[in-house]
């Protein structure tokens, strides 16, 4: 497995099953957060990577959303190191099987019911920032998608909201996203925010994001014929 540091605060965890497959590692004063937990042979390698940074205990994991392969290490991590585990509360069903994801037939428990908790919520309402790290609702790629925003770094780490291909933005997979239309609204939250750097779990990172969204979303809609007024 391949580490990086891509950011003072932030650093991306990879390896490859056919497609490539990352996670990160978000260090604060009081400790470590993971973001997405990846597949079951990531486990070994994320508990020693943060183990060598030495930068404090891991406190938390927080998932993107609920899909086997950003969730795939999270029982052996939980049962090792006995943390909480966070996701959107509209995501919880479908990860717990509750629920078929849109486009499936079947439902699929991905982790086990009661581990994951809702992310928490301000008296306002909003998502509640941890450890440095917005999370905001990016529906589309699945129900209850959220996309973390590291605010002091400009770091955005975006799951599956888009892949990458030559340092670009490109289209969620098609076969695993609910609702393209709905995944091509949610990508505006790059115009809103402008991050320095976007990280993917599929692909490599892209630079000012904000810079190729139009372009992106021009394509995009034109490939699935989805109407400009589905998405803006």
């Amino acid at each position: 497995m391949k580490a990086e540091q891509i950011s003072p605060h932030v650093w991306s965890l990879s390896t490859w099953l056919v497609i490539p497959i990352r996670v990160w590692v978000v260090v604060d004063p009081d400790g470590v957060t993971l973001v997405d937990a990846g597949i079951p042979l990531m486990t070994r390698g994320i508990l020693s990577f943060i183990d060598q940074l030495a930068a404090g205990p891991l406190k938390q994991i927080v998932l993107t959303h609920g899909h086997s392969d950003h969730v795939g290490a999270v029982k052996r991590i939980v049962g090792d190191r006995n943390i909480p585990v966070y996701a959107h509360e509209i995501e919880i069903p479908y990860l717990e099987g509750k629920l078929p994801y849109p486009r499936r037939k079947k439902a699929e428990m991905t982790v086990s019911p009661g581990v994951v908790r809702p992310l928490r919520k301000t008296p306002s309402g909003e998502l509640e920032t941890i450890t440095g790290l917005r999370p905001y609702l990016t529906p589309g790629h699945a129900p209850g998608h959220v996309v973390y925003y590291h605010e002091t770094d400009r770091i955005m780490l975006a799951g599956d909201l888009f892949t990458s291909k030559g340092g670009m933005l490109h289209q969620p997979m098609p076969l695993f996203t609910a609702d393209m239309a709905e995944a091509l609204k949610s990508s505006q939250i790059v115009r809103e925010l402008r991050p320095l750097h976007l990280e993917v779990c599929h692909g490599k990172p892209v630079k000012n994001p904000a810079d190729y969204l139009d372009e992106y979303l021009q394509r995009t809609a034109k490939a699935h014929a989805i109407p400009q007024g589905l998405w803006q």
